[in-house]
């Protein structure tokens, strides 16, 4: 046994939006009381809420320096030129969270591996972007992360925020750790496909998030591979029928089963509300409904069919 962490057709009533779809803000978003600078707002329920880390695009190694740590907050810097915001590695984000790597980083800012100094536990952090519509769209997601920890109460479905925060203008959501997403267990598996009895575990649970998101009249918009994380980063290594003949030290002899296939939904930047106006672009291209390609309205459909795409590549990827 073997441990890891893997971290159209164009229509002129429609919105013309860049190819990776930006995090949406709603018409009416329910008001937030201001928090200040490195103060921690909202209430921790329960358990720990959960995060994982995310396809890595880009890295930018000047933002790293090994072995830097601080006692305090450090010294005021300037963010990037794009909004995010810059850091050392072992610099504290506040008083309470050590900074320890960078696990994903997108559109919307970047996902850091942080101790929390309160509880000796590893979380993962979400910086948004200092840029205002991405400081409006975390807001929103935080409505919606609420929304559904009030009745998700297991935390069992979907990921639950367990606080946030407004440090250096950057929205901040702290999650709990999670395990590698199904892409990034993909990648990792030499993009061999999953044994369909595990392919039909994901989706079934995949299914009861929705319907549960659906029961709530809301529309996640963006369900993908990336989106989805095992709960628990560990595997076993087995050898794999197909390539048996070949010698044991191939890369190819093993492959990889996740030792539990329990999953968590995340990313609720982009979700909407069933009542409000849907005449934009929704899901990422290759998960993308017909009805939405096409600019004819979409509603929940636009989910199932994200599903759909996601559980083919599941069982058909080589």
């Amino acid at each position: 046994m073997e441990m890891d962490y893997v971290t159209g057709f164009s229509h002129s009533h429609m919105d013309r939006r860049p190819t990776k779809r930006p995090r949406l803000a709603w018409e009416n978003p329910q008001a937030h009381s201001k928090a200040q600078s490195g103060m921690y707002c909202g209430q921790e329920l329960g358990n720990l809420t959960s995060f994982g880390p995310s396809r890595v695009h880009a890295d930018h190694a000047s933002m790293f320096v090994k072995g830097l740590a601080q006692n305090g907050t450090p010294q005021w810097r300037n963010d990037d030129k794009d909004g995010h915001y810059l850091f050392a590695l072992g610099e504290n984000l506040t008083s309470r969270y050590k900074i320890l790597r960078k696990i994903g980083e997108g559109t919307f800012g970047q996902v850091l591996d942080c101790l929390d100094r309160e509880t000796g536990e590893t979380v993962a952090i979400k910086v948004v972007r200092s840029i205002k519509k991405y400081r409006e769209a975390a807001m929103t997601e935080i409505d919606v992360l609420e929304l559904l920890k009030r009745y998700d109460r297991s935390g069992s479905r979907c990921v639950q925020i367990r606080n946030w925060f407004d440090y250096r203008n950057h929205i901040c959501i702290v999650f709990e750790m999670l395990g590698p997403s199904l892409y990034d267990f993909l990648r990792k598996n030499n993009y061999r496909p999953f044994p369909v009895d595990l392919v039909r575990e994901i989706g079934r649970q995949l299914l009861e998030c929705v319907a549960f998101m659906h029961d709530l009249r809301l529309i996640h918009t963006d369900l993908k591979p990336e989106n989805i994380l095992f709960v628990s980063p560990e595997y076993l290594k087995i050898p794999d029928y197909k390539v048996t003949a070949r010698s044991p030290t191939d890369v190819n002899y093993y492959k990889r089963l996740p030792k539990s296939s329990a999953i968590k939904v995340i990313d609720f930047g982009s979700t909407a509300y069933e009542h409000q106006e849907h005449n934009y672009i929704v899901s990422t291209r290759h998960y993308r409904a017909p009805e939405v390609i096409l600019g004819l309205g979409w509603s929940y459909p636009c989910d199932m069919w994200s599903v759909g795409c996601i559980l083919i590549e599941l069982c058909s990827v080589c």
